[in-house]
């Protein structure tokens, strides 16, 4: 085996990862890597027509890499790369960069899934042409090892090419791009019905999560859901790319242990932030939409998103609470969802602070006889109704039973009370698996499920 490798190496012409092609975007203003192989010894030389030029030298297995340093967005440029071989890449922009991951959710495309709808896909389809909207869908495929490369290429957002995208990356670049006005590249790495520690390096797991050591062992049962194996597929192979930020949508498939993910999610996103050394980048997810079916968990896993984002610096989460549907674990508001994911990159990432991103987190009750005033952050202006019904409201007394509670906004103030509920200790909100939210901000932004006596805040 090894001889084979040896021949394979001192008989190969210069090639790049497969993420390093004609038509990508490149991060602006960053020092990026492009990497590949080569024959054993061989100078490497890279030149950009935006100016800037790199050299390296490949290793004696013939991998490569070398740093480049990027203008502010702009192009088409064309980078030519000198190896053994020489090769141009064409068309190359520079903008921003963001990988868009997670399961279902995240890979339902633009036209829908088989009898599952995405509202307003075919306008959107329709006009989807923009040459500085740029995707690479990462090919579904798993590894016991880290991987160096994967399967995919760069292509330009037309109707061709955007109706097989992520919707949800779709509207998010979508609206990054009209308001940044520069180039946005966005690459999509993830695979349905798969949980985050799939999506996690091993060290992490075997470090902090014994309870998964026995499927890693057990090869003949690997699958998309094995811990590590997609890290290794979908996510190693990227981590040379320079990138502005992550989006992230996942959960469902972690429902059934929140107690775990609470501890999980954040020690993924810690293991990516790693990997990439680009210091805490920007990572926003999206919480679990409500189900009309379930087993008692969903706010619970929702409970667990929540708390991961107020543990994770640099982290937003948006709320899907509102935009639900009772019979379907894919709901058709994918639009909602991308552009409530750009308002969070818009206002914490790119400087647009007069924004309203998040929907009202909890912080703080006062208790007034039988009533209870609940405050919140990320709500300026109080919280509103939207003039939709105000209800999913529970009122616990010291024995800790919980009982259904009126509520009412004052001036933006939220009240709530239970007449049977003498002295009330906590209130909760939303807690069942299916609910069509019904407490927002003034901007429209949809507050997520909460229970006050896990916040340890009276």
């Amino acid at each position: 085996m090894l001889l084979f490798f040896s021949f394979l190496s001192v008989f190969s012409q210069t090639r790049l990862a497969s993420v390093l092609s004609d038509h990508m975007v490149l991060q602006q203003k960053s020092n990026v890597a492009l990497w590949g192989k080569d024959k054993p010894n061989v100078r490497i030389i890279v030149r950009s027509t935006w100016g800037k030029d790199a050299y390296s030298l490949s290793d004696m297995y013939g991998n490569w890499k070398v740093n480049i340093e990027t203008i502010e967005a702009g192009g088409p440029y064309e980078i030519e790369i000198v190896g053994s071989e020489r090769i141009v890449l064409h068309d190359v922009l520079l903008g921003e960069v963001w990988i868009c991951s997670g399961q279902s959710n995240m890979k339902m495309p633009l036209i829908g899934n088989y009898g599952q709808p995405v509202f307003d896909s075919n306008l959107e389809i329709l006009n989807s042409t923009n040459k500085n909207l740029r995707f690479f869908d990462v090919a579904c495929t798993t590894s016991s090892v880290p991987l160096d490369d994967c399967e995919g290429e760069w292509k330009l957002s037309n109707p061709r090419t955007a109706s097989k995208f992520s919707a949800v990356a779709y509207f998010y670049g979508k609206m990054l791009q009209s308001q940044l006005d520069v180039p946005i590249g966005l690459i999509c790495s993830a695979w349905g019905g798969t949980p985050a520690q799939a999506w996690t390096p091993r060290y992490v797991i075997d470090e902090g999560f014994k309870e998964f050591e026995n499927s890693i062992e057990d090869v003949k049962s690997y699958s998309s859901k094995t811990p590590t194996l997609l890290y290794n597929s979908m996510i190693h192979p990227l981590i040379n790319y320079t990138i502005k930020g992550a989006i992230w949508y996942q959960g469902e498939a972690n429902r059934s242990n929140p107690e775990q993910y609470l501890r999980l999610f954040p020690a993924m996103i810690e293991s990516w932030r790693k990997a990439w050394r680009l210091g805490d980048f920007p990572f926003y997810f999206v919480q679990v939409a409500p189900l009309g079916w379930g087993d008692g968990q969903w706010p619970l896993i929702r409970e667990a998103q929540l708390k991961s984002m107020l543990a994770v610096h640099n982290c937003g989460m948006v709320v899907t609470l509102d935009i639900g549907e009772p019979t379907c674990i894919h709901p058709p508001h994918k639009k909602a969802v991308g552009q409530r994911l750009a308002l969070w990159a818009l206002a914490k990432t790119y400087g647009y602070t007069e924004l309203q991103y998040s929907g009202p987190v909890y912080r703080s009750m006062e208790i007034r006889g039988k009533e209870v005033f609940l405050n919140f952050d990320y709500a300026p202006n109080g919280v509103t109704s939207m003039y939709k019904e105000l209800k999913y409201f529970e009122v616990a007394g010291l024995d800790n039973i919980y009982h259904p509670a009126e509520a009412r906004i004052d001036k933006g103030q939220l009240k709530v009370w239970c007449d049977d509920v003498e002295e009330p200790v906590n209130v909760r909100y939303a807690w069942s698996d299916y609910v069509d939210g019904c407490l927002f901000n003034t901007a429209g932004l949809p507050a997520s499920s909460f229970r006050t006596d896990s916040f340890g805040v009276k």
